[in-house]
């Protein structure tokens, strides 16, 4: 079995204002990366209304149609932004996780990367929010349950802020189960152990500021990691984030390239007992261009391992 990793070169034309950090130069990091270490990519396909509608009513995706503008950059909020090629990156974005779901589960492939931008873990029912337009973790997940009749999927987000968008979509989901490690105090200020889903289907692992990989390994060890293998999912999807390393400039938590291998291993392990391996990982923050690099690299070579 291989590693599926798909992206696009519409990720390269969502562009945002000089200076912020969910800049077009992520992906292109990425790519490189990936070229110099024999990562080989496939095309990603357009995402279509119906994918998007799993998680999101039409006059949501008609707003962000609308606002997507000929030219320039058009604000949606204090941080999200829409270009000339961002509606596309957006398809693009979706139509890899469905397609990444459609090939992990067919067998064609042993489980999945996609390497996107703009992320989505922010982005809420009617709500685009945090660099983020559609929630594509949660797509990804409900495209499992309603299209391949999976019962039972878990969404395992591991990016420094919290995943409030993808909380929002699945709140309602008795058969999907969140599993969200957050830095706590930290934007977007959600993720409270309180905030546990309408199913009791979300766990949510406040990590406090300064915490490094130890702390992060311990609190999988003894909280995540049982509460997924005890759900036995059909199929993992992750929303990998990266900004949760030392060096990044929008948080403070001191994870190193190390943990996130460590992090990735064990969720492969949990799904090579109870879905033959079945993960799909979908590319969220990390806004240190080297480490984001690095880690994200790390994270591909640890699934293509896992495959094997």
């Amino acid at each position: 079995m291989t590693t599926l990793v798909l992206t696009h070169d519409a990720g390269l034309r969502h562009v945002t204002p000089d200076g912020h950090p969910e800049q077009v130069a992520r992906l292109e990091h990425i790519l490189h990366a990936f070229r110099q270490n024999d990562i080989a990519v496939e095309t990603a396909p357009e995402g279509t209304r119906e994918d998007v509608l799993l998680c999101h009513p039409e006059h949501y995706i008609a707003r962000i149609e609308a606002a997507a503008p000929a030219r320039g950059l058009h604000q949606l909020d204090a941080d999200t932004w829409m270009s000339p090629g961002s509606l596309e990156a957006a398809w693009r974005g979706v139509g890899a996780v469905r397609e990444a779901v459609d090939r992990v589960l067919s067998g064609a492939a042993g489980n999945a990367f996609c390497a996107m931008r703009p992320p989505g873990h922010h982005a809420e029912t009617e709500t685009p929010m945090g660099f983020c337009l559609f929630g594509n973790a949660a797509i990804a997940a409900k495209h499992a349950l309603e299209r391949h009749g999976l019962s039972r999927v878990a969404v395992v987000d591991f990016d420094v802020h919290h995943g409030n968008g993808t909380q929002a979509l699945l709140w309602d989901e008795p058969r999907a189960l969140l599993i969200t490690s957050q830095q706590m105090p930290l934007w977007p200020g959600s993720g409270d152990p309180s905030e546990r889903g309408a199913h009791d289907n979300v766990l949510n692992i406040p990590l406090a500021p300064g915490s490094d990989g130890y702390e992060m390994r311990d609190a999988y060890s003894h909280e995540a990691l049982p509460r997924l293998r005890d759900f036995a999912p059909e199929l993992i999807v992750i929303s990998a984030g990266f900004d949760a390393h030392r060096d990044d400039p929008l948080a403070n938590l001191n994870w190193s390239t190390e943990d996130f291998i460590w992090l990735t291993q064990q969720i492969c392990k949990i799904a090579a007992e109870s879905c033959h391996g079945r993960v799909v990982s979908v590319l969220e923050g990390g806004y240190d261009l080297a480490a984001l690099a690095a880690s994200v690299t790390a994270h591909v070579k640890t699934l293509q391992e896992a495959a094997a």
